[in-house]
């Protein structure tokens, strides 16, 4: 038997009606917009209120006593009511989405504008799924209520408020007995809210782990096809689906159970007003044009109560959906700059690791344990261990990936904590093992990290890349489209335009993480000849992590690392000669010339 299922929390997040009048602060941002579909709104509210009383005119002055003039002019003032209420409702809405888009637009662009910033280590824990829901359905939930549903509110509350006076205005008696009815409407719209408010919560969240699986899934899609893993993963996707599917109907039926008993005490108004206004018609105490008018401004009290109450439903999912949007964009930037953080003058390229200690954020132990080192300028450095050992924790702490838990990365004798990361990054070029390219031209993509490349720059960099023969022989050649991450191009392609994007930046510390890893050993010889050319023409220090004899024989220096800690280091000849655990890795893990072990 499947264990129960935990019980769903109905009580509404705290956070959500301050997150709500937030969002609704954007529209200050667009206030002429928001304040002209507002006036417009009141305005279509006085029409609505005057046309009741223009009825009542033409009955009581006109088709009581006969009169025919004042029935035309009765006719043709609310012919008049009707265009400027036309004119009116569509100026309203023009100017609210305008106003609306206005603070996607803004909150879209906050969002994006931090993601950028975030560091790594959020991205080591947060889903990507969940980041594009907020990115799109929750702004889409914020931009429907501020930029429509607050102006649609205060028009409604103006609307009830002017309805009230004019009833009461029209008849005290009946007004009362109007207002009786509308009381229990109240509290139904009131238990309404509170139980629809969390459910929002939940389908929000659910709407983003279904996101995650969906990407998970196209991402590995040939994995899911070659362990014929189709069937658990539909599973997988249809249990998301159906908890989905449920939440959204159990909104629904909060809402079926609600609006019935707003429509019965709404009717029960119109039976009060018919019988006691009937009564006082044969008094003589109310005339048949007031009645009708009264019974025609009876409807635009319950326009706004129906209005209101799905208002306040829309209120509790904007808020959900602007919880999950500010709780991003109020994220911590782990990673900034000092208040007082320098600028980086051009690079030497000397490196040196002082005790670092690195923890992965809600990892138990360290990953790396007082590690020291020094790289000189122009050196080439070759990091080997086996799997976890630490080699790309090293590399991504030298651009400021992450921040050292304790000691000290420095460049250049400075600490990276005490530069500006942009003039640091900015002299560092990184080829990862994964070579991600983007959608665009060749030439856009090793062009990334200086848009401003001549074409004869982008070639100069491909040619030492060992990328220029196979691009050259594309339909297009440099303006060839290549697909999202690079689909069309083998592996080795997509490292060798990574390779030649980082060169084109001209960094003089270059980072390759098994960089040449997808290409065959006879390339890899061609890329290992050129940038070895390279780096001692320009004096580039460089950090490479390989798999391959070849790239790491000829190393400067080798740090040899095992569980976090460097066990050796020196040249090829010295730890053939002293170390037993890197002639083990010459014998396991690094791949000869022939590309055999």
């Amino acid at each position: 038997m499947a264990p129960p299922e935990p019980a769903r929390d109905r009580r509404p997040d705290p956070r959500s009606r301050q997150a709500v009048l937030r969002a609704v602060k954007y529209l200050g941002q667009h206030r002429l917009d928001t304040a002209g579909a507002l006036i417009s709104l009141l305005l279509v509210a006085a029409a609505n209120l005057a046309a009741p009383q223009v009825v009542r005119v033409a009955v009581d002055r006109g088709l009581a006593v006969r009169d025919w003039s004042v029935v035309e002019l009765a006719v043709a003032g609310l012919l008049a009511i009707a265009v400027v209420r036309g004119l009116l409702t569509f100026l309203q809405g023009f100017l609210a989405e305008r106003a609306s888009q206005g603070v996607a637009f803004d909150l879209r662009d906050g969002l994006y504008a931090r993601i950028q910033k975030l560091s790594f280590s959020y991205y080591d824990q947060a889903q990507t799924g969940n980041l594009l829901t907020r990115l799109t359905n929750d702004v889409e939930q914020v931009r429907t209520f501020v930029g429509s549903g607050v102006v649609q509110l205060a028009a409604s509350l103006a609307m009830l408020l002017g309805t009230i006076v004019v009833l009461v205005r029209i008849n005290a008696v009946l007004a009362l007995a109007a207002l009786g009815t509308v009381v229990p409407i109240f509290f139904v719209l009131r238990r309404f809210v509170k139980r629809v408010g969390p459910l929002f919560g939940q389908v929000q969240q659910s709407l983003g782990k279904l996101n995650t699986q969906l990407q998970e899934s196209l991402q590995g899609l040939k994995v899911v096809r070659a362990f014929r893993g189709e069937a658990r993963e539909l599973a997988a996707y249809s249990a998301i689906n159906d908890t989905l599917r449920d939440q959204n109907l159990e909104s629904i039926k909060a809402i079926s159970n609600s609006f019935p008993f707003v429509n019965l005490f709404a009717n029960l108004g119109t039976v009060a007003v018919v019988g006691v206004g009937g009564v006082q018609i044969f008094r003589d105490q109310l005339t048949l044009g007031e009645l009708v008018a009264f019974n025609s401004s009876m409807a635009f009290l319950l326009m706004p109560l129906i209005s209101i109450g799905f208002l306040a439903a829309q209120i509790s999912r904007a808020g959900a959906s602007a919880v999950r949007v500010f709780e991003l964009l109020d994220t911590p930037l782990e990673l900034t700059d000092a208040p007082n953080a320098r600028v980086l003058p051009p690079l030497q390229g000397k490196v040196e690791f002082r005790d670092v200690v690195f923890r992965y954020a809600g990892a138990e132990a360290p990953i790396l344990k007082g590690i020291s080192f020094t790289i000189e300028p122009g050196q080439t450095v070759a990091l080997l261990g086996a799997t976890g050992s630490g080699k790309s924790t090293i590399i991504n702490l030298i651009p400021r990936f992450y921040d050292v838990t304790s000691g000290a990365v420095l460049v250049d004798g400075q600490d990276v904590r005490e530069l500006t990361l942009a003039s640091l990054r900015s002299q560092v070029g990184i080829v990862l093992q994964e070579a991600l390219l983007f959608s665009g031209t060749v030439k856009s993509n090793i062009a990334w990290g200086r848009p401003d490349a001549t074409l004869e720059q982008v070639k100069a960099a491909a040619v030492a890349a060992q990328a220029a023969g196979f691009i050259e022989a594309l339909p297009q050649g440099y303006d060839t489209l290549i697909g999202e991450k690079g689909v069309g191009l083998s592996g080795g392609q997509r490292q060798r335009l990574a390779i030649a994007r980082a060169l084109l930046t001209d960094p003089r510390l270059l980072i390759l993480d098994d960089s040449t890893s997808a290409v065959d050993a006879e390339t890899e010889r061609a890329i290992q000849r050129a940038l070895d050319a390279l780096m001692r023409d320009t004096k580039k220090t460089a950090f490479v992590i390989a798999q391959r004899l070849s790239t790491v024989r000829d190393a400067d220096l080798i740090l040899l690392l095992d569980q976090g800690r460097i066990v050796a280091q020196g040249t090829h000849a010295e730890l053939t000669a002293t170390s037993s655990l890197y002639n083990e890795i010459l014998g396991t893990q690094l791949k000869g010339e022939g590309g055999a072990p």
